[in-house]
C-alpha cells in the first residue's frame, strides 16, 4: 500500500508548482549560493528535488547539481522544465532512505520538506538524515528546512494553512496535533494535474530545534545553526521564533 506522500506526489507536477509554498525559489537559491560562496566548483545533491525547481535554477547559475526524488511523476515534471531551459541535469529515482551515494557531494539541500520530514516513522525521518550525511563529503555541508514543533506549539496549523491557501491549491483540513509524538494528522484536499479530486489521509512530524541539534550531533556534525525559514527570503539574520512555520538548518561536518 502507498503511503500519503507517495499518492499525493503522483500526477501532482505543475499543480505543486502553482502552490503558494514553491513561489520562493530564486531567493532561497540566493541564500544557498550566499552559504557556499558562489564556488562554482561545488558539486551540490538537492535531495527530495520534486519538480525540480531549486536544482534547475541553480544549474541556471552555472553549479553542478544532482536532483534526487522518489516519485517518478515529478522527476518527469523535472526533466520536461530541464529540457525547456536547454539544461542536462541529472535527475535520478532514489529513496532517501537508502541512497547510492557515499561522501560525494560538497553541499546537500533538502527545502521545503523535501523527502524530510514526511515519513511514518522517527527511524525513517532519520534514516534521511543518516543517508545525506553520507552523501557529503568531509567538511560539507547540510542546509533543509524542517517544520517548526515551536509553531505547532503555540498556533493553530489549520488556521495557517487555510490563511496561506490560494483557490486551486491543496487545502487542509482536520489538523489534529499530538502532543506525544509531534505528528500532525490531517486530510488533505486537491485536484491532480488530470482535474482528478484526492483526499488523503497525511500526517508530518514537527521538530523542535534541540532534537534537530542533537540527531546532528550523533551523525557527526561540529556545527548546526537553526533559524526562522521565511518563505523565498532565507536568512542568518532571522532567529528562529513560535511564529515561523518552518525552521530552516545549517549543518557542518
Amino acid at each position: 500500500m502507498k503511503q500519503w506522500y507517495e499518492s499525493l506526489f503522483e500526477n501532482y507536477g505543475q499543480k505543486y508548482d502553482n502552490e503558494v509554498f514553491t513561489q520562493g525559489t530564486s531567493g532561497e537559491c540566493d541564500f544557498i549560493e550566499k552559504e557556499i560562496n558562489y564556488n562554482k566548483a561545488v558539486k551540490i545533491l538537492d535531495l527530495g528535488c520534486g519538480t525540480g525547481r531549486h536544482t534547475i535554477e541553480m544549474a541556471k547559475r552555472g553549479y553542478n547539481i544532482t536532483g534526487v526524488d522518489l516519485s517518478d511523476s515529478q522527476l518527469a515534471r523535472a526533466r520536461e522544465k530541464a529540457s525547456q531551459n536547454g539544461l542536462e541535469i541529472n535527475f535520478l529515482e532514489q529513496d532517501a532512505r537508502n541512497l547510492s551515494f557515499l561522501n560525494e557531494f560538497d553541499l546537500v539541500i533538502m527545502i521545503c520538506e523535501a523527502a524530510f520530514p514526511l515519513m511514518e516513522t522517527d527511524e525513517m525521518n532519520f534514516k534521511i538524515l543518516e543517508n545525506a550525511t553520507k552523501s557529503l563529503k568531509d567538511h560539507g555541508k547540510l542546509i533543509f528546512t524542517t517544520l517548526n514543533g515551536l509553531f505547532a506549539l503555540c498556533n493553530s496549523i489549520e488556521d495557517f494553512t487555510k490563511s496561506s491557501c490560494l483557490e486551486g491549491n491543496a487545502t487542509y483540513k482536520k489538523n489534529t496535533f499530538d502532543f506525544m509524538t509531534f505528528r500532525d494528522h490531517n486530510i488533505i484536499e486537491f485536484e491532480d494535474d488530470n482535474g482528478n479530486k484526492k483526499i488523503l489521509k497525511c500526517n508530518e512530524r514537527y521538530y523542535t530545534p534541540p532534537e534537530i541539534t542533537w540527531i546532528l550531533k550523533t551523525l557527526g556534525y561540529v556545527k548546526t545553526e537553526i533559524f526562522g525559514a521565511s518563505l523565498g527570503a532565507f536568512s542568518r539574520n532571522d532567529k528562529l521564533t513560535t511564529a515561523d512555520f518552518e525552521m530552516l538548518v545549517i549543518a557542518e561536518k
